[in-house]
């Protein structure tokens, strides 16, 4: 029986995806670094107990305050931050712990009020952090009309429309081009907000640069994947069905690589907390918000700019409309395909960054969270039209932070789902979708 090599061109797949093993376990073992310590160690961060809270004086925080935890031979002390929080890791729960505010640490001009108590006994739950506040004053209690309310979470939700939006349109690019419902792509954006976590914490880069280098690197990542993966999968013929259960275990395979080397804390970029900006009535934006709208404004109509007017724009609207048909044609559906895969990994992890502000924080699974919104978006809006994804997130988010008016929070996510399901009954295309003859 005769035997043969593979080719040159089989052997790129699987060199580029080796590629990708090996810079995943790069990153990971650059974040390794970053990861926490055995219990063992004498480190007080490393400790796996907490004792945290927060001070405030009539509504307002209260930044330099020290903290002393005593107990268990054990004194720790902490300074309060500019919100107000402070933490204090201890080395067990066991025991009652004293937690002092010290009243010579307070700034000039705060006082408390005549028999405040500025020590409190401390003994742990079943949880592994407990939380004692030292208010210094009652604040005063502001009401707000309906309509003030209204404004203000409108803004919060185009906010968060306008950033789900980045990464709806790559989602949506890449349904429409391949036909794949890529679940791994919540663990894309997760993937942008670690690698801005990285170089901005971990390497002490500048936080625009660390952004810049995240998107940078979630555009590699994107590529990479594709290059090793989707694509010698397309080429052995697998249907959309495969390739959704393969996304799937991808999805699961990277959202524990993530825990496995940050952990299920909760980390924070450089500048995550800001000051509100003040003059602008019942709304309350900080600059973070302001700068993060602008970016996911002006991102946008650069895409825009890119997919109405370039040549290869021009091509990933022919693929996405017939690809059999932009074949024929003389356009290079591989080449096309590679393109989108990179500028949707680019747009997810910016997504990325900017949802980790406005959450705030980075997990492990923060991608994975806001997954069925970005679905939502891309579905609501028209599946496989980039602008209907930017349609249909603006409407997903304003729903999501509008109906907090009359629901509880915890279910303002299903809100907006309702709300998709009854606009599909009577638009099942969406809203700037096509209709498609069956059969």
């Amino acid at each position: 029986m005769a035997i043969t090599r593979p080719s040159l061109a089989d052997r790129v797949p699987s060199r580029a995806f080796a590629s990708v093993i090996a810079g995943l376990f790069a990153l990971a073992l650059l974040f390794g670094f970053a990861a926490p310590a055995s219990a063992a160690s004498e480190d007080p961060e490393d400790f796996p107990y907490a004792i945290a809270g927060n001070v405030k004086s009539a509504g307002e925080p209260i930044a330099g305050a020290t903290i002393v935890v005593t107990g268990d031979d054990y004194t720790g002390q902490a300074t309060t931050a500019e919100n107000g929080s402070w933490r204090v890791p201890v080395p067990t729960k066991e025991g009652t712990w004293t937690v002092e505010l010290v009243q010579s640490s307070l700034p000039a001009g705060v006082t408390a009020p005549e028999g405040f108590e500025f020590t409190q006994e401390v003994e742990f739950g079943a949880t592994s952090t407990v939380t004692r506040n030292f208010t210094l004053a009652a604040a005063e209690r502001q009401t707000a009309s309906f309509w003030d309310q209204f404004v203000s979470r409108a803004v919060n939700g185009l906010n968060f429309g306008l950033m789900l939006a980045l990464a709806a349109i790559g989602l949506s690019l890449v349904f429409g081009t391949t036909g794949l419902s890529n679940f791994a792509h919540g663990e894309m954006v997760t993937f942008g907000a670690l690698a801005a976590l990285l170089f901005s914490t971990t390497l002490h880069l500048n936080i625009w640069i660390a952004i810049v280098l995240a998107v940078v690197v979630s555009a590699l990542f994107g590529w990479g994947m594709d290059a090793g993966l989707w694509r010698p999968l397309r080429r052995k013929g697998l249907g959309t069905v495969q390739l959704m259960i393969v996304s799937i275990g991808l999805s699961l395979a990277l959202r524990y690589l993530y825990q496995m080397f940050i952990g299920g804390g909760t980390e924070q970029l450089p500048g995550a907390v800001s000051t509100v900006i003040p003059g602008l009535g019942p709304i309350r934006l900080t600059i973070t918000d302001v700068v993060s709208m602008g970016v996911s404004i002006l991102v946008i109509l650069i895409f825009a700019w890119w997919l109405m007017r370039t040549r290869i724009g021009r091509a990933t609207r022919a693929v996405s409309d017939n690809p059999s048909l932009a074949a024929a044609s003389g356009i290079d559906v591989d080449a096309v395909v590679r393109v989108v895969w990179i500028v949707a990994a680019a747009l997810a992890g910016l997504s990325g960054v900017l949802w980790a502000y406005f959450r705030p924080g980075i997990k492990w699974d923060m991608g994975t969270s806001i997954l069925l919104l970005i679905f939502a978006a891309v579905t609501l809006g028209g599946l496989g039209t980039a602008f209907g994804a930017l349609v249909g997130s603006i409407i997903v988010g304003l729903l999501v932070e509008v109906s907090t008016l009359w629901i509880p929070s915890d279910l303002k996510y299903v809100g907006a789902l309702v709300v998709l399901i009854v606009i599909l009954l009577f638009r099942p295309q969406g809203i700037l979708g096509r209709r498609e003859r069956i059969g």
